[in-house]
């Protein structure tokens, strides 16, 4: 065993995968993760642009969609469909082992849908029912307007991963929503599940670049404390919310807790250790979806000990420090539209691949 294992045996936290592509389905990689401690994967439409553009696996599948008069986008989910059915299949037993609890492979909506609420609660529909697996996550941003249909969805007894989650009142809304959804079902909730992703690394990469042009000794010495420090907060936040009569009335119908999850926790600064958004963000009941690279590092020379709670007032008096000094609701609304963009110009860039591919293909 080793700490990917021990992560999860000894502290409550659940490590995930964040990547998937076909050949590591084929070769048995994915298998190798979950052996390794692996609970969970995630994915998205940068993650499965690099995977379908960096190689060959794909050529076959997508010539005979072509042939078939497919067009290219319903192409695309096809393939990306058919490997997010084999990874579930994978990580079913750790889905049946967990009770529920991990085991979850997490496909995302169209990424031009993020301001659109109505086409986001039709994608999802159409992604949850087409796949139909119990251990499916369906992802919705965390935009205001697809807030409305994360709280539809999971009222509608859909598993759904809320992600591109960057500030603190965002989270406070998407945890509103979950539990609203969930008062709304009319059934056994404990078939529901979701978790709540926070980005962590663009927190700090942004921030970081707003205190280094205001240059004072304070200023610098605040550099690399953002991420972590919000997190720590977003967590104080899950424990304050997820207790009490009104969760206590959902968890006596069988309701799941919507775990905070880190995502992008790879480091963005060559300056900071290669484990921090591991080390530092270690607590029960919580998932890190980790790229691959970064969890061999954590492997090889991570530390497995809970840090998210150890000192959430020496947290909130540097956060207050940072707010003085950073517009910190501006940092959200910046992060929060270029991930959007990032994830919709990674799909339109495939898409564009693909009809070019497609092109020659009929020709």
């Amino acid at each position: 065993m080793g700490r990917l294992h021990d992560l999860y045996a000894i502290e409550g936290q659940s490590p995930w995968l964040d990547n998937l592509k076909r050949g590591w389905i084929t070769s048995g990689e994915i298998q190798r993760w979950v052996d390794r401690g692996v609970r969970g994967i995630t994915s998205n439409p940068a993650i499965f642009q690099k995977a379908i553009e960096s190689g060959a696996e794909y050529d076959d599948e997508f010539g005979q969609l072509v042939a078939a008069g497919t067009s290219t986008e319903d192409a695309y989910w096809n393939l990306v469909c058919g490997d997010i059915a084999e990874a579930l299949r994978i990580l079913h037993p750790v889905y049946e082992e967990s009770d529920g609890l991990d085991g979850y492979v997490s496909v995302e909506v169209a990424p031009s849908l993020a301001r659109d609420r109505a086409g986001t609660e039709a994608a999802a529909r159409v992604l949850d029912d087409r796949i139909a697996a119990p251990n499916l996550y369906v992802k919705i941003p965390a935009t205001a307007e697809g807030i409305p249909a994360v709280e539809q969805m999971i009222s509608e007894g859909r598993s759904i991963n809320v992600t591109l989650i960057f500030s603190l009142d965002r989270y406070a809304d998407v945890i509103e929503a979950y539990l609203s959804g969930l008062e709304r079902h009319d059934g056994d909730l404990a078939s529901i599940s979701s978790v709540a992703s926070f980005f962590i690394s663009r927190v700090d990469t942004e921030v970081d670049r707003r205190l280094e042009a205001i240059g004072t000794p304070d200023a610098l010495g605040l550099m690399g404390t953002a991420a972590v420090t919000q997190g720590q907060l977003a967590y104080a936040l899950f424990g304050e919310q997820f207790s009490g009569p009104r969760w206590d009335a959902l968890a006596a119908r069988g309701a799941r807790l919507q775990r905070p999850l880190w995502a992008s926790t790879s480091t963005k600064n060559a300056a900071y250790r290669d484990t921090l958004y591991i080390d530092a963000l270690i607590g029960p009941d919580t998932v890190n979806t980790i790229p691959d690279a970064t969890l061999a590092a954590f492997e090889d020379h991570g530390a497995v000990a809970r840090t998210l709670d150890v000192d959430i007032d020496g947290a909130r008096e540097r956060w207050a420090q940072l707010g003085e000094l950073v517009d910190l609701a501006d940092v959200a609304e910046v992060l929060e539209s270029e991930g959007v963009g990032a994830f919709e110009k990674s799909y339109d860039e495939l898409l564009g691949a693909l009809d070019a591919k497609a092109a020659i293909l009929r020709s």
